[in-house]
């Protein structure tokens, strides 16, 4: 080949890939397959309980793409055009997802899609402080009925999965919409279902058993996310920002955030891997603690996913990190 010829498609070459690449940045993890029931899951939790409950029934696609914090996170146009044709869309609710009031009021009127909201008829938790995070999609402004919606979720805690006993009762509402949709495989479904079911008693007994026995119940966090398990397992939390990861404690926090680390002889300060870890290693520096990662499971990192790890094993990656922080 010429060097004339080279200098002209090795650039445009290049160009072709970059575009490909950037296309597919910040988009959902999947695409809708013929011959199975597609289900559009919001963010991770709800992917990975649709995935193990629909089995081979099922093609289970995760809006947030991996190592993306689903907090301020919103739909693309390959998005939109996923839960258009799917059969299935599940959302958190609570107040997480910003964006799901107007993009459902979008679609079409002769849609068919089912529509399930994981978090209903479970008791929420109210944040004990604003989290800094608008919560109302810009395009609801004009809609007084999703507004008031969205300033009702506002102080509301949306972190319910990290209770085993609230996963199992929403992945029990997954289960009973896959079999009014796919009637057929009923069977499977509640085996599936079942064998999930029976991991989470599990995890939830090895939490009530480990923890109970532990002199220690006060930990401190990076984000505002550990409500429910806290509940659940006798924990108090202290955390370092609000609800949304991207909010900035103030002076007066830092210093009571100091003095509860003192006064409750917490040896470690938790941190996430989705958002940085920057605030945490300083505070811990100045208080002369260590830090250990608590998993909110909001999504996984690239590694995660390599190592095949899923909502149990981070679940039992954050007992023992709490075993370890609490002896």
């Amino acid at each position: 080949m010429s060097r004339v010829k080279k200098a002209i498609l090795l650039p445009a070459l290049f160009l072709i890939i970059v575009s490909l690449v950037l296309s597919g940045c910040g988009q959902s993890q999947g695409s809708l397959v013929s011959g199975k029931i597609n289900v559009v899951a919001s963010f991770y939790p709800l992917y990975d309980f649709t995935k193990k409950i629909g089995g081979d029934h099922v093609n289970a696609i995760n809006l947030v793409p991996t190592g993306v914090e689903p907090h301020d996170w919103s739909p693309k146009g390959r998005d939109i055009q996923n839960i258009t044709k799917a059969e299935m869309f599940v959302y958190l609710g609570a107040g997480l997802e910003g964006w799901v009031d107007h993009t459902l009021s979008s679609l079409p009127k002769d849609s068919k899609l089912t529509v399930l909201e994981a978090s209903k008829g479970l008791e929420l938790l109210e944040s004990t402080e604003d989290d800094g995070h608008d919560h109302e999609h810009k395009a609801d402004q004009k809609d007084d009925k999703n507004k008031a919606k969205a300033q009702d979720e506002h102080h509301l805690d949306p972190h319910v999965w990290l209770s085993p006993v609230n996963a199992k009762k929403m992945a029990a509402a997954i289960k009973d919409q896959l079999i009014q949709i796919d009637a057929a495989h009923k069977s499977d479904y509640e085996a599936n279902y079942a064998k999930f079911a029976g991991q989470l008693d599990d995890l939830n007994g090895k939490f009530k058993q480990k923890l109970s026995s532990l002199p220690k119940k006060e930990i401190v966090v990076t984000h505002q996310s550990f409500g429910y398990l806290a509940k659940e397992y006798g924990l108090k939390q202290m955390p370092i920002m609000g609800l949304s990861p991207d909010a900035e404690p103030t002076a007066q926090d830092l210093k009571d955030i100091n003095a509860f680390i003192r006064d409750n002889n917490v040896k470690y300060i938790f941190f996430e891997e989705l958002v940085s870890d920057k605030l945490a290693k300083t505070l811990a520096k100045d208080a002369k603690v260590d830090t250990l990662v608590l998993n909110p499971i909001e999504g996984l990192t690239e590694e995660q996913v390599k190592a095949g790890a899923d909502y149990i094993t981070l679940m039992e990656s954050n007992l023992n990190n709490l075993i370890k922080a609490l002896q």
